[in-house]
């Protein structure tokens, strides 16, 4: 058993610190008043829905999660083309992430009306027990994700798992997270959208009451759905992108080590410290994240600006201290000659999340003129308000996909990809762990959003004084903001992840040649062919670029290019069908909405008490029943794909589902964003404020962004992410049978000229690929 160096100890250290902060935190918050009587009854609202939608919701992931595990213990068990450990990680990463977005949802709950009754106190008190609300959002899921991964590594090591099986094993206990998040984002997306758009059309458009109106039937519903959709749901995806960067960055680290210890036998004792680095280096964030949440404050009368630097100062103060923290990671575990390039890898990706950030902030916030311009649309219609939103949203996909690109380059290039591509990719997944470290804080900005958003709901329902609800919608529109920030954080590091997770892909495809090979009792080659020439390279040490030769992967290769046109397909379709899902819910509770209005006359008089938890059924209902066939694409594409098309069919659809899906992402979150707060700029007075011709065309136009920035937005990045770990857990399947069926339509004659080409004796493949090339 190699020992584990002793620094690898801060990463449960950092776990298990981050899980008792966020206690601390939640029982700050909980000490907090909760309001009067009326603020206690809304809340009480609200957290009866979720706690009804989330044991909905549970009891359908169940299912699937029975049928999943009982698929793959036939794999490892019956075809032995899965490893026996796999199964049981898989759950294992299912329940915490599950975990991870109850404790937040009902902290944030639990919040609402504290964050309220703080606010009827100062604005300072309001805006800290709202962010340490979303804290304990933040470090739960960065506590329970490092637990996990930190005990599976320690127990896989203590119980003689070879190295590299360990970091492939690992790898693939990422698919429990990734499934948990879909249902979540998919469910809570569709939930919250459905109740939105309801709220929105009949209440503000038609019967003309304001936002968050307690005579409005679907204000708790939208209330409901702000918790179990942007933080349970954001909770589980960051889980999934959290937990995917390590695994995926240790699995590269692995590789690197196999590769440069070929033609230095020395490095090869330094793969526990590859491995380990990115679990380092997370447990060091999760501590340094408690302190950014400790030093958020403003003074009273602070504005949009001054609340935003209020909270950014926490994630600035984060990410030099994790540079720092890197530094000595790096320093320490790895050796002399690359510790330097993979640090300033893991500062590219730190960098890339912030500016990702504030370009996000430019054309979202409505302190800047992207937004503004929506708003000046408004004074011709909904028609220019939508035209001049989607505008917007293409343009901002501009700097963020430079700034990834850069990063991805950069991060390769310090890290020595040129001189060996193992290391580059390294590089390039300690980016995404760099730019991930600070979760504590960047999700505890997010989950701020729809806590802000709750309290105002509450203060206004609750009929609290003016200055309260002016107060809230203050921290309700910085929170729009940083929800969009968040989102495109989530994003970002997405496109990083599924970078690493590529890579990451053909290390499983190297697993399961070995694998094969046990099963067989044969040591497995790879026969590359080289024009009218063969090598044949032994599997377990072949280089991914050799793996790449011998699956040609290239332009030239029609697998591969369907791959990149089904992949780029099945963003659009899911896409298609998360909105058409949205539209669908919505449609039953504006049904619904106008139903109680009409037969209820009293409502809109304030006579009668509307049925609130009738609108909560209805999006509840719909959005279990509509996030089903999205989800099953996401899963079942890559499979299909790869026992029709092969390895290079998967990869096809991997680099296809990222390039697409990432811009895509950014689309509809930034102009989801920007109509919203557009929208919120009308109603601070500007172009005849509330009820205004202006107004009512912004409320058109954020209710078209609503699904695009809550739901088919957000989901993009777990699908992405999502088919990336369903391709490596069935890898060893589409390895084993994917021949099989591609012999049924591949030309015999092509069959014998492949076979009969010449191949060489096992020798050094460098060398080889060098005489070649000359030759």
């Amino acid at each position: 058993m190699p020992q584990l160096p002793p620094i690898w100890y801060l990463a449960p250290f950092g776990a298990v610190s981050a899980l008792i902060f966020a206690y601390f935190f939640y029982r700050s918050v909980r000490a907090h008043n909760p309001g009067n009587a009326r603020m206690v009854e809304i809340a009480g609202y609200v957290r009866e829905g979720a706690y009804a939608y989330l044991l909905q919701q549970y009891k359908g992931i169940s299912i699937f999660f029975a049928i999943a595990l009982a698929v793959f213990l036939f794999l490892a068990y019956g075809l032995r083309v899965l490893d026996p450990m796999i199964p049981w990680g898989f759950m294992s990463g299912g329940i915490m992430s599950g975990l991870a977005g109850f404790i937040g949802m009902n902290t944030a709950t639990m919040a609402s009306s504290r964050t309220a009754q703080a606010c009827s106190e100062s604005l300072n008190r309001g805006l800290k027990v709202a962010f340490r609300a979303g804290g304990v959002m933040g470090l739960t899921v960065v506590g329970l994700a490092l637990v996990d991964i930190s005990a599976w590594f320690y127990i896989l090591n203590l119980i003689g798992y070879p190295l590299e099986k360990i970091a492939v094993v690992m790898l693939s206990f990422g698919m429990g997270a990734s499934t948990q998040a879909l249902f979540a984002r998919l469910g809570g997306g569709i939930y919250t959208k459905a109740a939105d758009v309801g709220a929105d059309l009949v209440g503000k458009v038609e019967a003309d009451i304001p936002e968050d109106d307690p005579r409005n039937p679907a204000t708790i519903a939208d209330n409901v759905g702000d918790n179990v959709g942007d933080v349970a749901g954001m909770g589980a995806d960051l889980y999934e992108s959290y937990a995917g960067s390590i695994l995926a960055t240790a699995a590269l680290g692995m590789s690197a080590v196999l590769r440069l210890s070929a033609t230095n036998p020395a490095i090869s004792s330094f793969m526990i410290n590859f491995i380990a680095a990115p679990l380092v280096l997370a447990g060091f964030g999760a501590l340094l994240s408690i302190i950014g949440i400790f030093i958020v404050s403003t003074k009273e009368d602070a504005g949009m600006k001054e609340l935003m630097a209020a909270l950014n100062k926490s994630v600035y103060l984060s990410s030099v201290l994790i540079a720092l923290a890197s530094f000595i990671v790096c320093k320490t575990l790895l050796p002399s000659e690359y510790y330097l390039g993979i640090f300033l890898s893991s500062v590219v990706g730190l960098a890339a999340g912030i500016l990702i950030g504030h370009t996000t902030e430019m054309w979202t916030s409505h302190s800047y003129r992207a937004t503004r311009n929506i708003v000046k649309q408004g004074e011709y219609g909904s028609a220019t308000v939508i035209l001049e939103g989607i505008s917007v949203g293409m343009l901002s996909t501009a700097m963020p996909v430079l700034i990834i690109s850069a990063g991805i380059l950069i991060a390769y290039v310090v890290s020595g990809g040129f001189h060996h591509v193992e290391l580059g990719l390294y590089g390039i997944g300690f980016g995404a762990v760099g730019m991930l470290a600070t979760l504590g804080v960047t999700l505890a900005m997010d989950a701020f959003g729809p806590i802000a958003d709750n309290a105002g709901g509450n203060a206004q329902m609750a009929y609290l004084p003016k200055e309260v609800r002016e107060r809230t919608d203050n921290l309700d529109a910085v929170g729009n903001t940083t929800a969009a920030i968040g989102k495109g954080f989530a994003i970002g590091s997405a496109a990083l992840t599924a970078m690493a997770l590529l890579a990451a892909y053909l290390e499983k495809v190297r697993d399961a040649f070995v694998m094969l090979g046990t099963k067989v009792g044969e040591i497995q080659y790879l026969d590359i062919r080289y024009g009218s020439v063969s090598e044949r390279v032994e599997a377990s040490l072949a280089s991914l670029n050799q793996f790449i030769d011998y699956y040609q992967v290239n332009p030239l290769n029609p697998k591969f290019l369907l791959g990149i046109f089904i992949g780029a397909m099945v963003v659009y379709v899911f896409s298609a069908l998360t909105i058409k899902a949205v539209g669908k819910a919505a449609g039953l509770m504006v049904k619904e909405v106008r139903r109680q209005f009409t037969t209820m006359p009293g409502i809109l008089q304030g006579k009668t008490k509307p049925d609130y938890a009738r609108c909560v059924k209805i999006s509840t209902i719909g959005a279990q029943q509509q996030m089903i066939l999205p989800a099953i694409i996401g899963i079942v594409t890559p499979i299909a794909v790869g026992l029709i098309l092969g390895v290079a069919g998967v990869l096809g659809v991997l680099i296809g589902g990222l390039t697409t899906g990432f811009v895509t992402a950014v689309m509809m979150n930034n102009a989801g964003g920007a109509w919203d707060n557009a929208k919120k700029y009308v109603e601070t007075g500007e172009s005849g404020g509330s009820g205004s011709a202006v107004h009512k065309a912004t409320i058109v136009g954020d209710t078209v962004g609503d699904p695009f920035k809550d739901t088919a937005g957000p989901c993009i990045n777990i699908l992405i992410k999502l088919m990336s770990m369903v391709s490596i857990v069935f890898g060893g399947f589409i390895v084993a049978y994917s021949p099989k069926i591609e012999a049924l339509y591949t030309p015999k004659a092509t069959r014998q000229i492949e076979q009969s080409a010449p191949v060489s004796p096992p020798a050094d493949s460098i060398l080889i690929q060098d005489q070649i090339l000359m030759k």
